[in-house]
């Protein structure tokens, strides 16, 4: 993808601050960290989503993943790790890719809020996606 910033980032055309490179990742500093830290793992191929992305892949990419989450855990309280799909769920570059977030007790970030299901409503949700997965 020609206008993609992360594709621009793996072949050079613009900066960024590197932690980790291997033939099929790219390990690097978030310039507008949610804490200071605050990493991104991508893939060297261009896929959008999690979706997109070919089984394998995603496979090494864990395994980078828990690399890099085991040497910011000596640094902070805890780690939060995630990956946007779309942009309905926040997801700002459309390349496949993950944060690694350290967390401090002081932070005074939390957690996305929280719902309930009415009564039965579970069990329709659950029969739907049972369903949506065969």
């Amino acid at each position: 993808m020609t206008d993609c910033i992360f594709c621009k980032i793996i072949k050079g055309e613009m900066p960024c601050y590197k932690i980790y490179e291997d033939e099929d990742f790219l390990v690097f500093l978030d310039i507008m960290p949610v804490n200071k830290g605050h990493t991104l793992v991508i893939s060297k191929q261009h896929y959008e989503t999690i979706i997109d992305t070919p089984d394998e892949l995603l496979e090494k990419m864990i395994n980078i993943m828990k690399k890099v989450t085991k040497a910011l855990k000596q640094d902070c309280d805890g780690v939060n790790i995630a990956q946007n799909n779309f942009k309905a769920s926040g997801q700002l570059v459309p390349h496949i890719h993950f944060h690694i977030i350290p967390r401090f007790e002081s932070d005074g970030l939390k957690s996305w809020p929280q719902g309930k299901y009415d009564e039965n409503e579970i069990e329709q949700y659950r029969l739907k996606i049972e369903n949506l997965l065969k």
